[in-house]
């Protein structure tokens, strides 16, 4: 079974196969600026186009590699997350914002105030968290 380093390596070459870092972090501040502007349909939109792009990484590139190791892929719970990963009993979500400051979500709506989203290298963390949760 591969380690943790090395399933997070490949997590990291699947994202930055699809951009680069500065790229992933342009995404991120584009949709904050739209935030700003206060225009609802148009955060709706590049909200969902950016998780789309997120979660197409991991559904596309990352969900084989993850199953052979033990690590089912399946929708994300959070509004911001990636996905939920499962491994022998244990979930853990990776999110594109931080959990500080957002009001608690209602399954059934997800719009929340203007999130913190997390940087490139703040989002692969949270992702190292996740799998060293559910690996060990």
């Amino acid at each position: 079974m591969p380690s943790l380093n090395e399933t997070s390596a490949r997590i990291r070459a699947a994202h930055l196969l699809v951009r680069s870092a500065e790229e992933w972090d342009t995404l991120s501040e584009e949709l904050l600026r739209t935030y700003d502007l206060e225009d609802n349909d148009k955060i709706e939109m590049l909200r969902e186009s950016f998780l789309a792009t997120w979660k197409s990484v991991t559904r596309n590139l990352l969900t084989d590699p993850l199953n052979t190791i033990g690590i089912t892929v399946t929708q994300a719970v959070h509004p911001w997350g990636i996905a939920t990963l499962n491994a022998a009993g244990r979930t853990c979500e990776p999110i594109l914002c931080s959990p500080e400051g957002l009001p608690p979500f209602s399954k059934t709506s997800d719009v929340h105030g203007r999130p913190r989203l997390l940087s490139f290298e703040e989002v692969m963390t949270g992702y190292n968290t996740c799998l060293a949760s559910l690996l060990r």
